[in-house]
């Protein structure tokens, strides 16, 4: 069981992301994968106050409050490490502290717990004075509604920043990094992030660990995705590089008798500093593929091959 940086949070090599709850998975399907995470020893749940703002009809925290009624129902509280985020919620947008303050609360209250294990920033907001920002997340910790703070989709400067300032006036340091990275989108993620994680003790928890599912395999053209839920979303990853990436996904898998996803997920939670990558299930017959990739150790020629298949993909569009 991996360590979140220097925090003593040790979880499940794997992070089971909320995006899909409320989303292309319903509450009572929500449930269920829950319930078979949990159950095949998953104890890292991720989410965000804005998850699933973007879907139609939706106003965002359908994610925590799917979450939340789980976490009543199963009665796992203490089983399981709650990671959200804030700064997207259309209602609590931005990081003042004013902001942090509220949508935390309005997080515990969706959840429906004292406590949040992993809170983030989950973008940065440059209008907001940072130091200002950093003492709402220390404040937070006071008070015991927040046991660790963690940064997303920051630039290594702004990282940097954030640690300089609570080093220097005894604030919360933040123990975990959230950023976009997997094997079609390794930049600029390990040219600039990778560095700090290792100087700074941070644990990595890579999003879109799957490429929003163009490293399972199951989108081989372009018309496999036309029309779908996350068609804007895997355009960005297609290209002759990315499909060679699968196709060498889907040769090691075969070899072990894996599917491409536990593959590119193994890859992953291979790198150094890297925690527990996310994903997502909209439903537990897309569990099993992702749990499996907490057994599988992939030899050094067959991670060499992967990254050197990987290097050739041209930068996301």
């Amino acid at each position: 069981m991996p360590r979140i940086g220097t925090s003593d949070l040790t979880v499940f090599p794997l992070a089971l992301g909320g995006n899909v709850f409320g989303w292309t998975a319903d509450e009572q399907t929500s449930h269920r994968v829950l319930d078979a995470y949990t159950g095949a020893g998953g104890d890292f749940v991720d989410s965000a106050d804005v998850y699933s703002a973007w879907a139609p009809g939706n106003s965002g925290g359908e994610s925590e409050r799917v979450i939340g009624s789980w976490l009543r129902a199963s009665g796992k509280r203490d089983d399981v490490v709650i990671a959200t985020k804030v700064s997207q919620h259309p209602e609590f947008q931005g990081l003042s502290a004013s902001n942090v303050a509220a949508a935390a609360r309005a997080s515990l209250e969706r959840l429906g717990t004292d406590r949040i294990d992993l809170y983030y920033a989950h973008f940065d907001d440059e209008s907001t004075p940072l130091e200002e920002t950093v003492r709402a997340f220390d404040q937070l910790v006071r008070e015991g509604l927040v046991r660790y703070t963690a940064i997303s989709n920051y630039s290594r400067e702004r990282a940097q920043e954030w640690i300089r300032i609570a080093d220097e006036h005894g604030l919360a340091k933040p123990v975990a990094i959230q950023p976009h990275y997997n094997l079609v989108t390794r930049e600029p993620y390990e040219s600039d992030i990778a560095p700090l994680a290792a100087a700074e003790h941070l644990g990595v928890v890579p999003y879109f660990a799957l490429a929003a599912g163009f490293l399972t395999g199951k989108y081989r053209s372009e018309e496999d995705f036309a029309g779908k839920d996350r068609e804007g979303q895997v355009s960005g990853y297609f290209s002759d590089e990315g499909l060679a990436v699968v196709d060498a996904l889907d040769t090691i898998g075969r070899e072990h008798g894996v599917e491409i996803a536990t593959v590119a997920l193994a890859w992953l939670q291979a790198q150094p500093d890297v925690v527990a990558p996310i994903a997502s299930a909209r439903n537990t017959d897309q569990l099993p593929a992702l749990l499996a990739s907490a057994e599988l150790e992939l030899s050094a020629e067959e991670l060499r091959t992967l990254s050197d298949a990987s290097a050739k993909v041209p930068a996301a569009r």
